[in-house]
């Protein structure tokens, strides 16, 4: 029984895994970091054409993909699949913003409304089943359920201004950088019990 009152069965092998994996928490903790400094920057500069705008989201489309891919090394079990899956999703998404640069509004903000809606699912998901009841559980609950909002705005609202692009871009970036260090500090928790 863990500190909650939740009971795991934990192989010997499980624990193992998680100890060896959670010795790195502090990466999580470095991509926090790059990805508050990436907001920083996306938020600071005037993009103010649809194509200069795809191709920043497909650069964090692709740096989504790299963390993923770095939270499947991380992870065990299912949580392996779901984080594999998430990171093709992103490499797709990144590579149909380089593809189609010059699209429209609309299309683009489909695009991004597809990446909030599967991110923030995974988020919700991955905070209710992984953090049983402590307060590192809703603070990342709250961010999934704000990406999945944005990604319902993002799908319905064409209001055909540039900057909500720049604005979803700046979200996407920022609610990594969050939902990143609280999972730094829920793996260091874990490393040190």
């Amino acid at each position: 029984m863990d500190g909650v009152g939740v009971t795991t069965a934990v192989t010997p092998l499980q624990a193992a895994e998680l100890e060896e994996a959670a010795r790195f928490w502090w990466l999580k903790l470095v991509t926090g970091a790059c990805w508050l400094l990436l907001s920083v920057i996306v938020f600071r500069f005037d993009y103010d054409s649809v194509s200069a705008i795809s191709v920043l989201f497909g650069v964090v489309m692709l740096a989504a993909a790299a963390t993923e891919a770095l939270n499947v090394f991380t992870s065990h079990g299912w949580w392996r699949l779901g984080y594999g899956l998430l990171a093709v999703t992103f490499v797709v998404l990144g590579i149909v913003a380089f593809v189609h640069p010059g699209g429209t509004f609309a299309a683009l903000a489909g695009v991004m409304s597809f990446y909030f809606i599967f991110k923030g699912g995974m988020t919700i998901a991955v905070s209710i089943g992984m953090f049983h009841g402590t307060y590192f559980q809703w603070v990342p609950l709250l961010i999934g359920l704000a990406e999945v909002l944005l990604g319902f705005w993002a799908a319905g609202y064409f209001g055909h201004r540039a900057i909500l692009l720049v604005v979803w871009v700046g979200a996407i970036a920022l609610t990594r950088a969050i939902t990143d260090v609280f999972e730094a500090f829920a793996i260091k928790r874990v490393h040190e019990a």
